[in-house]
């Protein structure tokens, strides 16, 4: 049986199981919560007094903050993207509504509310420039971006395991930024968030442990290939406009690690996470190649940890369009 088919068994053995999924890592329309229960209550008459206190509070915010959460709602903001991309992963099937394009719709109506809420924070802050943030949500949306996943489900679930870690991180780092600066609506805001993302990460990286029981060698080789291409997050792909595709991610990233939201070294230790979360040094009935690829893994973190302890990150800010220092100050 070609690796294709074996991973379509796979699949459908994994969807046999797609609502207790669902039950299990995403939360009811009715239940969870939403953008509105963050912002001030338009149909208040405190809304204005509301919307005074945040922009205040607003104020107190650095430089590289404001560039990062401004990343991070652009990135959040690209879900058409990772909608149709996931779409297109092999065993899901949007045109006969199968289970597992039932997880997608779930998942993506969750993700939405990270944009949403975010976006309008930005806009009421008064911090930013939102034309210019429209213009870079607009472009990463049209670019489009390969992942290096192609339609492979377990390539793709290594991927979105590693990614919902990685901004679950980033999202409570901001949450603990903003409480060090008393703004307690925005800390409760990314904090709430970032416990999707959690959810989220726990949800595809149970997809991936099941896969191992079932496919270890096929598990492991996508699992190496995916750590030595490395990760390509959403935000590499970010431009200003009138910059080329990706331009604006080296800056963003020295930001991001200037106030250590996600630094080189979390992106090590998510590896490290992820084995042994997968308890990948234990795992049996392996080919020579899968062997010689769970080798690699194992020894991946502490390569990478030297080499990330040496990387140096300028002092100085680089001036976005999305954030002028007048408007940060």
């Amino acid at each position: 049986m070609s690796v294709k088919n074996v991973r379509l068994e796979v699949m459908n053995l994994l969807e046999k199981d797609i609502d207790s999924f669902v039950e299990r890592y995403l939360i009811p329309v009715d239940t969870i919560w939403q953008p509105s229960d963050f912002l001030p209550d338009s149909e208040s008459e405190q809304f204005m007094e509301e919307v005074k206190e945040l922009r205040e509070l607003a104020k107190e915010m650095p430089y590289d903050f404001w560039v990062v959460l401004v990343g991070d709602t652009i990135t959040e903001e690209a879900l058409p993207t990772y909608e149709s991309w996931l779409m297109d992963v092999e065993g899901i099937d949007q045109v006969a509504n199968n289970g597992w394009s039932k997880w997608v719709r779930h998942w993506t109506g969750e993700e939405n509310r990270h944009g949403d809420v975010l976006n309008k924070y930005l806009y009421l802050s008064g911090r930013v420039n939102m034309k210019e943030i429209e213009r870079t949500t607009h472009h990463l949306i049209n670019d489009g971006f390969d992942i290096g996943t192609d339609t492979d489900p377990y390539k793709n679930f290594v991927y979105t395991s590693f990614q919902e870690l990685a901004t679950y991180v980033s999202h409570n780092r901001v949450a603990k930024l903003a409480k060090k600066f008393s703004n307690h609506r925005l800390a409760k805001m990314c904090r709430i968030i970032s416990g999707d993302e959690m959810r989220h990460h726990q949800a595809y990286s149970e997809f991936v442990k099941r896969i191992f029981e079932v496919d270890p060698s096929e598990m492991m080789l996508a699992f190496q290939y995916m750590m030595k291409q490395k990760i390509t997050m959403p935000a590499h792909f970010l431009r200003e406009s009138g910059q080329k595709l990706g331009a604006a991610w080296e800056h963003f990233s020295d930001s991001a690690q200037r106030i250590g939201v996600y630094t080189a070294l979390d992106y090590v230790d998510i590896i490290q996470n992820l084995l042994g979360k997968w308890q990948v040094d234990k795992i049996s009935g392996l080919t020579d190649e899968a062997e010689k690829a769970r080798d690699y893994l194992m020894k991946l973190p502490e390569r990478m940890r030297r080499v990330s302890e040496r990387i140096k990150v300028p002092d100085e800010s680089h001036i976005f369009k999305w954030v002028q220092p007048a408007l940060a100050r």
